[in-house]
């Protein structure tokens, strides 16, 4: 494993745009009616697409707004929060989203595993013994995939990508046939203990995670074969993805009772879909979400190494993980990726409910460097850095203040436990930050980074006695 300063694959509009979708189509949409029915009805879903809709939109547009304004910063949302706010909340980023990236690729693992159980009972809800053996043999199979080299795993994930996308289109033109004008009223309204508020609510944080990959195009920014195909790729990908999830919602309330759909298995298209047509609509939507799941994982793996191979290379990380192969591949952050999916992986094995903790951790932890991003343009706006003459900076500008305000509201539906719960784990990261300060020679904190470590450590020792006490629980 030799470094090396070949020059870094170029990739098509096309590939990154595929990239984008990838990353978001993954195991999120196989859940949407199950998730939706248990927390609202036609009316709840309505707004919260409106919202979420807009606000991921917001951070499309924000994402290709600094990828225009900033072409120089690679890596997308870590250089982002260095550039605007310094070294450790810029660490703090790459940390998070990579532990976003890992935390993420468990519960892929732990659907498929759950997907087969449905066949095979010895998979179990995919937390048996056998189920994680199965689940590690994938995984490093596609650490040795990914260390074959950078194009050929793109390449691959443009095929996989629009070949998962076939089975959600079917579902989707099979649903409009069978839709049921009257079901679809009947399912109106919410459940009736939950205000209109709090139904939308509690929607977010799939929201989240259905919607992670919008900012895949900016992190992979550096193989751009044209920095302007940055910003096309991740606002295109967005509106293809964000057509795709709305339909197989609302079209779902018109194949079965809200009740009915709250009570379906995982993944609840499927059962959707078998109400129609059959036991043969279940299998054909359960091979979908591996084949998903699969593509998904490939992309999130792509971005994971990535991230920390250009942390490292910024010098934001320890140098151990700078090291590139021949084909252009970041191996020791990809085997560093690779090992911690794997630890994560084993937790399965004592936890009461990976699958739905994993996918909300994923969200609530994306959302520290989502901000961080969101409030650099507003940041450079705000200043007029990079600004000439006309009406950009007052376009840009509000479209920081929306993006920002969006993240906010993130943070607010997640709500304190999943904040908390996040700091417990961006606490610890400081020994690399402080491993990367010694390598170089320099004090290890500034004062105003002791005070961020001093808030981060205070909301992690506040989350472990939560924990500890019962008054926050997972």
């Amino acid at each position: 494993m030799a470094e090396t300063e070949r020059a870094p694959v170029k990739l098509s509009l096309l590939t990154m745009m595929t990239m984008v979708v990838g990353t978001m189509v993954g195991a999120g949409v196989f859940t949407l009616p199950q998730r939706f029915a248990a927390a609202t009805g036609v009316r709840g879903a309505l707004i919260a697409w409106a919202i979420a809709g807009c606000g991921t939109l917001m951070l499309a547009l924000m994402f290709q707004a600094l990828g225009n304004r900033k072409p120089h910063l690679d890596a997308g949302i870590y250089a982002y929060a260095k550039a605007g706010f310094g070294e450790y909340l810029g660490f703090f980023s790459a940390f998070g989203y990579w532990a976003t990236t890992c935390v993420g690729n468990v519960s892929f693992w732990v659907l498929i595993m759950s997907t087969l159980g449905g066949w095979w009972p010895a998979l179990g809800e995919g937390d048996t013994l056998l189920a994680v053996a199965l689940s590690s043999a994938g995984l490093w199979g596609f650490y040795l995939l990914v260390r074959q080299g950078v194009k050929e795993a793109a390449a691959i994930n443009r095929i996989v990508t629009i070949a998962k996308l076939v089975p959600i289109v079917v579902f989707i033109v099979i649903a409009l046939f069978y839709v049921d004008p009257q079901v679809f009223l009947d399912n109106l309204a919410g459940p009736a203990d939950s205000p209109l508020f709090d139904q939308v609510k509690a929607t977010m944080l799939v929201m989240v995670f259905v919607f992670l990959g919008v900012e895949g195009a900016s992190m992979y920014s550096r193989h751009a074969r044209r920095r302007k195909d940055v910003g096309r790729a991740t606002v295109l990908g967005y509106l293809a993805v964000f057509a795709i999830f709305a339909s197989v919602t609302m079209v779902s309330y018109g194949i079965m009772s809200a009740s009915q759909m709250a009570e379906l298995r995982q993944p609840s298209m499927a059962g959707v879909l078998e109400s129609v047509v059959g036991g043969w609509g279940s299998v054909f939507i359960s091979v979908g979400l591996i084949v998903s799941i699969l593509g998904a994982y490939l992309a999130w793996t792509l971005i994971a190494a990535e991230l920390l191979f250009v942390a490292a290379k910024d010098h934001d990380m320890p140098r151990f993980l700078a090291r590139q192969s021949d084909r252009d591949v970041p191996t020791t952050a990809l085997l560093t990726t690779s090992v911690l999916t794997q630890a994560m992986v084993l937790i399965v094995l004592v936890s009461a409910d990976a699958v739905n903790f994993m996918v909300d951790l994923t969200s609530a932890l994306s959302l520290i460097p989502f901000l961080f991003a969101a409030g650099y343009l507003l940041k450079i706006a705000a200043l007029r850095d990079g600004y000439g003459p006309g009406r950009e900076r007052g376009r840009e500008l509000a479209l920081g203040v929306l993006a920002t305000a969006y993240v906010v509201f993130l943070l607010f539906a997640a709500g304190l436990t999943f904040v908390l719960v996040s700091s417990i784990i961006y606490a610890p990261a400081s020994i690399l930050f402080v491993m990367v300060r010694r390598e170089q020679g320099r004090r290890w904190f500034s004062p105003r980074e002791t005070v961020i470590l001093a808030v981060s450590l205070g909301a992690a020792v506040v989350g472990v006695a939560g924990l500890s006490m019962g008054w926050l629980t997972i």
